[in-house]
């Protein structure tokens, strides 16, 4: 086991994803108690949610968690570029007598500049805290390691990762193309290499002086002991985790990831603005017909009103239902179950591999 990973009491190398909406207080508290690193997402929920979240999950948990905060650049707000999109999703919208907003609002904050959430990670002291979409200011991060937490950082390719090692860093997850969800990346509007996920652990981990953790299209343990070998600390898994009964994906999220063999997922930006990575839905193929949307999280206003606009008329297909690569392998079990069936996998996976 890593020193890093002793040092969060873990048993098992594995990282629960922080999925926004799904990673529940119940899903996280049961992953820690079970040996893994289990983790929330506050940047999509107001702070008293997210104190509320934490103290909580905190009574229900001794071990180490993850609170996880959103580190994009605020959005560049284009009036025509919205009403353009709101305009071409209009008839998606008239299907169901609804219409779309008047207007969008940037409903997400970015930690880059949220002092209240700042501070209620100080005073909390958060024993992890991981970001997304890039990084907070020097000054951000002195103080979050000043309060011991320790901290990670999603990268997609290698300029990225040496900036979060730069910038004090304890460990980067390398978010292979095959994931689940958002994009990590910095900037969205450079260029993606689309690394897979062994290609960046196997770069990464030879280039760095941090740790490396694993992430995308990781299902079961040998995928764990694979990252592994390549170099990995540990391994995140985000999918593997949504058919847990403690997470709280929509009904019809769940019942599509499980209900196909073959669950096919797509990239689109259709959703939110950003790249994310999602089962195949009514919105994902609207989403092929479509270009253009405003910047992230503008235009994820848009896509939840039609969510919320679709299902009040019973038709779910318009949810996010982020999911990588790995979904026809998910699981339905309990997360203490699904962490004892992986570290099982992985021991056996290890010792194939002559890891002992």
């Amino acid at each position: 086991m890593h020193p890093l990973l002793e040092r969060l009491g873990l048993k098992v190398p594995i990282v629960q994803a922080p999925m926004a909406g799904t990673s529940t207080v119940a899903l996280a508290s049961a992953t820690s108690n079970a040996g893994a690193l289990g983790s929330i997402a506050i940047g999509h929920i107001g702070v008293e949610a997210a104190a509320c979240d934490i103290t909580q999950l905190r009574a229900a948990t001794n071990r180490a968690f993850n609170v996880n905060l959103f580190c994009h650049q605020p959005a560049r707000r284009d009036a025509a570029v919205e009403a353009a999109w709101l305009t071409r999703l209009a008839p998606a919208f008239a299907a169901f007598d609804a219409t779309p907003p008047k207007a969008l609002q940037e409903i997400y904050p970015s930690f880059i500049d949220d002092d209240v959430r700042l501070t209620l990670l100080l005073t909390a002291r958060v024993p992890v805290v991981s970001f997304h979409f890039g990084l907070p200011s020097a000054e951000r991060i002195a103080a979050l390691r000043q309060s011991g937490a320790v901290l990670l950082a999603t990268v997609t390719n290698l300029d990225e990762a040496s900036a979060a090692a730069d910038a004090g860093i304890d460990a980067v997850v390398a978010q292979g193309y095959e994931a689940g969800g958002h994009r990590g990346v910095f900037d969205p509007s450079a260029p993606d290499a689309q690394l897979s996920t062994s290609f960046l652990v196997r770069r990464l981990s030879r280039a760095l002086p941090i740790p490396v953790i694993a992430a995308g299209g990781i299902m079961d343990g040998a995928g764990v002991a694979g990252a592994l070998t390549l170099g990995a600390v540990a391994a995140q898994m985000g999918t593997a985790f949504i058919a847990c009964p403690e997470a709280g994906a929509d009904p019809a999220h769940r019942d599509a990831l499980l209900a196909r063999a073959q669950s096919r997922t797509v990239m689109t930006r259709a959703i939110s603005g950003r790249p994310a990575r999602s089962l195949v839905n009514a919105f994902t193929e609207l989403g092929e017909r479509l270009t253009d949307p405003p910047a992230y999280p503008v235009a994820y206003d848009a896509g939840k009103a039609l969510n919320a606009a679709a299902r009040a008329r019973g038709d779910f297909g318009y949810g996010a239902w982020w999911a990588g690569q790995g979904a026809p392998m998910a699981r339905a079990m309990p997360a203490t179950r699904l962490i004892e069936t992986l570290s099982a996998e992985l021991s056996t996976a290890w010792s194939a591999y002559g890891g002992g």
